[in-house]
């Protein structure tokens, strides 16, 4: 057993405690669909932020950044870029007022308010719960497959076949310690539901924070910046970048360069801008109907929601980039002192474990079992937060719909316990057939949700696009994206992105001109509450003309503005951290100069017109007769 007694104890308290929360709040969270899949909407947005921030914290993105860092030092920063990581910028600015001021439950519900009601918005209503589907499934296999590695490391099989009444072959280890850790998170999670797991999340972000801190303390004092300097290759501490990665690991790790070379980084300046493209369309589509979208639909207000938004990079990134660059720091010291290749080849590691081997090295008793926890807490979050999306589109968006419309609410929970542990069933089985993190990551992120971009973009910016086209645009880019699944090699996904986006737009376009407009009167309405700008004149002038009050929404170049400086604020976030880490003085001091004047700038363009508006906008609905939204 790698793990001292104690730090077995610590996690052993640590996962007795998130229990007795989700045992806690069953009661409470049992009152309504409302309460169990939303918290009731009386969470403040800080804690939602953090929540929020706690689910992105999740162990096997960290596993793949710790990896980053370390091979591709500070161009590691544009990587996360993929998923995009600015997509809370765009929310934070104008999306997540949009989203909440919907009023609804789920991403599907959704529907009804920009489509109506007829055959396109049922068609609609069918493709989006698919798609959240397959998104969960997969992050949950994405989960799945990184917790079972990363335990593996810290309690070998031999240490613990002993107590298991049944063999496991040793390919499957990885497997029944990810069953194990996911059966944990599902039961307190079905328990608790929302409240549950903001609750825990809370309490996860203060452990993952301390660890962060913890491991900053140890990297440093082990790693001199000399020693860095001496391993590491010209560039590594260089964030900007050329048409090239100019990152050459050869005669230093021949093996690390091999892994390198199957990756779609060596083309950064390609990289960049073909991940800017992808995720500005990305971001403008608003978010994925998972967690992230259910946390917004749980805020207090619109207002709430942008600051909740707002509070996640801030929350997330220094205490995350704190503890990846420090291990990053660590696998330095792991490689060219403690003979660390030699030790990984041996255990036949691949570099996706250098995280839990530098635990194991050079964490100590106590503060292992702490770290550990921490990370372990992370996986939870994600994974819990992930189960919780999916019972919400089933249950209210088929059961309620189709099967049981009159269910008492105590059949809605008990449904809503069944749909979470099938979700958790059917993505354990999907992980038994990936080969690693990187492969599920690299098709979620390139291929699924390039699919996803097209129809939800168009959705809230262009008033003629109606059900047919958002349903054929939706099933164009998810079919296309699932034969790229087996089609195209991972490394190669983000640069099909332009044929999956054009595929997708096709099927839009040819929807829509399929079908009469949705109806004026659905139009109007999701129009006056939720104020959209983009190609929306017809709407505007018949609101206008209906209600007199109704002043369109003129914002488009200043949100344009506060998005730009936004993702510039974001990135200051992240690499003051990673100059602080590796004690780059003037790095540190010019990127948190620009973090300050950034944080200043959009106090005036941002926080102070989003407050101005929400108090007009509440006047206006009180006005027109319109209910509402807070």
């Amino acid at each position: 057993m790698k793990l001292h007694i104690i730090d077995i104890l610590i996690i052993c308290v640590y996962l007795a405690i998130i229990v007795t929360i989700g045992l806690f709040l069953k009661k409470r969270a049992a009152k309504n669909m409302d309460s169990y899949f939303l918290g009731g909407k009386s969470l403040p947005f800080y804690m939602l932020g953090l929540s929020n921030a706690s689910g992105m914290f999740d162990i096997t993105g960290t596993m793949l950044m710790v990896y980053w860092a370390f091979a591709y030092g500070f161009k590691s920063l544009w990587i996360p870029w993929l998923w995009p990581v600015f997509n809370q910028i765009f929310l934070m600015v104008y999306l997540s007022v949009w989203l909440r001021r919907s009023n609804v439950l789920t991403g599907a519900e959704w529907i009804k308010t920009r489509f109506g009601r007829g055959k396109g918005a049922t068609l609609s209503h069918t493709i989006v719960i698919i798609f959240a589907l397959l998104s969960v499934l997969g992050f949950l296999s994405y989960g799945f497959i990184g917790i079972g590695k990363f335990m593996e490391i810290f309690f070998p099989w031999e240490a613990v076949s002993p107590y298991v009444p049944f063999d496991i072959p040793l390919q499957y280890v990885p497997h029944f310690y990810g069953i194990f850790f996911t059966a944990i998170a599902t039961f307190y999670v079905m328990l608790g539901g929302m409240l549950s797991i903001v609750w825990t999340d809370v309490v996860q972000f203060m452990i993952m924070t301390v660890a962060g801190v913890v491991i900053a303390i140890i990297g440093m004092n082990m790693v001199a910046p000399e020693m860095i300097q001496e391993f590491v290759p010209s560039g590594w501490e260089s964030p900007f970048f050329g048409w090239t990665l100019d990152i050459d690991w050869s005669g230093r790790m021949d093996l690390l360069t091999e892994r390198m070379a199957s990756e779609p980084y060596s083309l950064m300046g390609v990289f960049v801008m073909m991940a800017l493209l992808k995720g500005i369309f990305m971001s403008m589509a608003g978010p994925a109907p998972n967690y992230d979208m259910q946390k917004i639909l749980s805020c207090k207000s619109p207002k709430e929601a942008a600051l909740m938004s707002g509070s996640v990079p801030v929350i997330l990134l220094i205490p995350r980039y704190l503890m990846i660059m420090e291990f990053a720091l660590l696998a330095v010291y792991f490689f060219k002192v403690d003979g660390g290749l030699e030790q990984m080849t041996a255990a036949e590691s691949d570099f996706e474990t250098i995280l839990p081997h530098l635990i194991t090295k050079y964490v100590p008793v106590g503060l292992a079992g702490l770290l550990l926890a921490g990370l372990l807490s992370a996986f939870m979050s994600t994974f819990a937060s992930t189960v919780n999306a999916a019972p919400a589109y089933v249950v209210n968006d088929i059961y309620l719909r189709y099967i049981n419309p009159k269910a008492p609410v105590k059949t809605q929970i008990r449904a809503s316990y069944l749909i979470s542990v099938l979700v958790v069933i059917i993505s354990t089985v999907m992980g038994f057939f990936l080969k690693d993190i990187n492969e599920i990551f690299q098709w979620i992120v390139g291929a699924l949700f390039g699919g996803y971009i097209a129809a939800n973009m168009l959705k809230w910016h262009w008033w003629r696009f109606n059900g047919e086209g958002y349903f054929w645009g939706m099933t164009a880019g998810v079919v296309a994206a699932i034969v790229m699944k087996f089609t195209v090699p991972d490394a190669l996904v983000l640069y099909f992105f332009p044929v999956l986006f054009g595929i997708s737009l096709i099927g839009c376009i040819a929807g829509t001109y399929s079908a009469p407009p949705t109806d004026e009167e659905t139009l109007v309405h999701f129009y006056i509450r939720v104020r959209p700008w983009g190609w929306w004149k017809p709407i505007a002038d018949e609101a206008e003309a209906r209600y007199p009050l109704v002043v369109r929404n003129k914002h488009f170049k200043r949100d344009a503005f506060n998005v730009a400086i936004g993702i510039v604020w974001q990135c200051c976030l992240t690499i003051v951290p990673m100059y602080l880490v590796v004690r780059g003085t003037w790095g540190f001091v010019a990127s948190a100069l620009l973090l300050v004047v950034t944080t200043i700038i959009l106090k005036y363009t941002w926080y102070g017109p989003l407050c101005k508006e929400e108090k007009e906008y509440d006047e206006l609905m009180k006005a027109i007769g319109f209910e509402n939204n807070a």
